[in-house]
């Protein structure tokens, strides 16, 4: 095994702000402690180029960039911004010798920011005391990378492109202990390799155990290939599963970022299997109780969700985009929804910008069922 080489700097920022929330992870910003990951997932998106400071993506699980200064860098950055979700964390064995991740959470408990973890390492349980503060003064999410189940058929061949990341059976276990503290939290099947996760046993092993451990979501999406990483991974598979190649060379032709095909069926089947379960194919919003911005954000959630639905449904692509912008221009609002629909009613509503008059009357439901 090649030895880690850990190379301490001190760069000068961590926070990465975005305009809006995403719609899977309700996240505002996100900032880490480390660049490189010993767990070394060889279909891991952090190998492209954008994301990766190494000319030779073989670096990334070996040479760890440790940001010295980032608890700091944190604090500084967060007090200057609105309070909204923070993802962050990392609890590859770099955390062990550093601590970074836990000292950047205590910032967030200081300033009173809610987190979203995802995390691959059961590790992340000693910081649940920390975590549980944090979680009590503002809600926060858990949740977990995982691919597969050892039911599933190619179990063991997932495992070996999952390198150095703790089995999946101790993510659950660590799942199970979170939802058990009162966390929202599941599972992100991310990425559904194609020939080895997505058959329809390993999807519903993955979902059943979810639910069973405690998980009220599942967040699922395929695999993403770029530059150097698209190149590293297919060597990959002409060293380890050489039948397997010509079909992922055909789902990702050069220039490809994402497989060629139909997603749907696939997304169908999930929310299938999440419905039999009893849990959600999407991440309910977290939203803090006091929030100004609460009946907003419900609001952009659920047209964000409509949104989803309508991909799933192979709606027309003008309609599609109509509740993904109005999902948007809910969010973006500076005023309280109510409040502009209390004083101006539906009018009031179609001033937004992206809101139609159907839309204008499907969020006037809206705003009179989250309210009643």
């Amino acid at each position: 095994m090649t030895r880690t080489t850990f190379i301490p700097y001190r760069p000068k920022s961590i926070l990465n702000k975005h305009k809006r929330a995403d719609h899977w992870f309700w996240t505002r910003y996100s900032a880490y402690p480390y660049l490189g990951c010993q767990h070394g997932c060889q279909f891991c998106y952090c190998r492209e180029r954008k994301y990766l400071p190494y000319e030779n993506p073989n670096d990334f699980a070996h040479v760890i960039k440790v940001k010295q200064n980032a608890p700091e860098l944190l604090r500084k950055a967060l007090s200057r911004v609105p309070i909204d979700l923070l993802m962050t964390a990392d609890y590859q064995p770099a955390e062990r010798k550093f601590g970074l991740s836990r000292r950047m959470l205590e910032v967030c408990l200081d300033l009173g920011f809610p987190v979203f973890v995802l995390e691959r390492n059961p590790s992340i349980l000693r910081d649940l005391d920390l975590l549980q503060a944090i979680n009590q003064r503002a809600p926060s999410v858990v949740a977990f990378s995982i691919i597969s189940t050892p039911e599933s058929p190619n179990y063991d061949r997932i495992r070996q492109m999952e390198n150095l990341a703790p089995a999946p059976e101790k993510r659950f276990a660590a799942m199970q202990k979170f939802s058990q503290a009162g966390f929202l939290t599941g599972t992100c099947m991310m990425p559904i390799l194609p020939g080895l996760c997505d058959d329809d046993a390993n999807l519903e092993a993955v979902i059943r155990w979810t639910a069973e451990h405690g998980g009220q979501f599942i967040l699922a999406g395929g695999l993403t290939l770029a530059d150097q990483q698209r190149t590293y991974f297919f060597n990959i598979l002409q060293e380890r599963f050489p039948e397997l190649l010509p079909n992922y060379q055909k789902l990702y032709p050069r220039g490809s970022y994402r497989a060629a095909g139909d997603w749907a069926p696939i997304a169908r089947r999930i929310r299938e299997l999440c419905e039999k379960y009893g849990i959600k194919d999407r991440m309910p919003r977290p939203v803090i109780l006091g929030d100004k911005h609460a009946l907003n954000k419900r609001i952009a959630e659920r047209l964000a969700n409509r949104t989803y639905s309508l991909e799933l449904e192979k709606a027309p692509s003008h309609k599609v985009w109509g509740y993904r912008k109005a999902s948007w221009a809910v969010d973006d609002l500076e005023q309280d929804i109510g409040l502009v629909y209390r004083m101006m009613g539906l009018k009031g509503l179609q001033s937004i910008p992206d809101i139609g008059i159907s839309l204008s009357k499907e969020i006037e439901d809206l705003v009179n069922d989250f309210q009643k």
